[in-house]
């Protein structure tokens, strides 16, 4: 039977920890990856120059050579078909969810307009909103929280990541009054082959470089 692009109630799986490698403690291992990135916007905003100069490369030169390295690495994983502590079983055959977060994150680094304090006023909310949403999402929904508590849960840390970067980054008001459902929303479909780790970054990094066009 052909496998359509959306998973069935059946295929999805809410519980990650049933078919992580590694068990409980590489979904531990993953959650902590997750948080892990909210430290990414800081070395390529306030170090990415520094480091980008001992390469001979601009900072988003680097990102898009650290992105294409990922996709190289991703491409023989599946190839050999193996998993590392942390990941899904499944995975052995798809593109995983590290490797979608990473491309997320890279593109949104590199393709996010410069704006506000070190020119991460939108960049970095985004990779915020990932990294603190996406986990409390998935444990509402692994607790058996009801789908509109899960929606809320997130939208209220997505919203809480953007509004301290309106304070602290100088982000534009209406970005973070607008972004954070529709970055909520992208977390939501459930696609076979896209994991919702490269959704919650794409779709609203569209919608902000399609704001920043008109706003800024």
């Amino acid at each position: 039977m052909e496998e359509g692009l959306l998973l069935d109630e059946e295929s999805y799986e809410p519980d990650h920890v049933k078919h992580s490698v590694g068990g409980m403690g590489g979904h531990l291992l993953r959650r902590l990856t997750h948080i892990s990135m909210s430290l990414i916007p800081w070395l390529y905003y306030w170090h990415g120059e520094s480091i980008s100069e001992m390469l001979g490369v601009t900072p988003s030169m680097f990102v898009f050579v650290v992105v294409s390295l990922i996709t190289v690495a991703e491409v023989i994983r599946l190839k050999i078909g193996f998993t590392i502590i942390g990941q899904r079983a499944y995975e052995a055959h798809q593109l995983s969810a590290l490797f979608w977060g990473a491309i997320g994150v890279g593109l949104a680094l590199a393709l996010s307009p410069l704006a506000g304090v070190m020119g991460a006023a939108l960049g970095a909310p985004l990779v915020f909103g990932l990294s603190f949403g996406d986990p409390v999402m998935g444990e509402a929904r692994r607790a058996g929280k009801e789908p509109k508590i899960v929606f809320i849960a997130g939208l209220m840390v997505v919203y809480i990541c953007w509004l301290l970067s309106w304070n602290f980054l100088e982000t534009p008001l209406i970005f973070a009054l607008i972004i954070p459902p529709i970055q909520v929303a992208a977390e939501w479909p459930r696609l076979r082959w896209i994991d919702d780790n490269g959704t919650m970054i794409l779709i609203p990094l569209f919608v902000v470089i399609i704001l920043s066009f008109i706003l800024l």
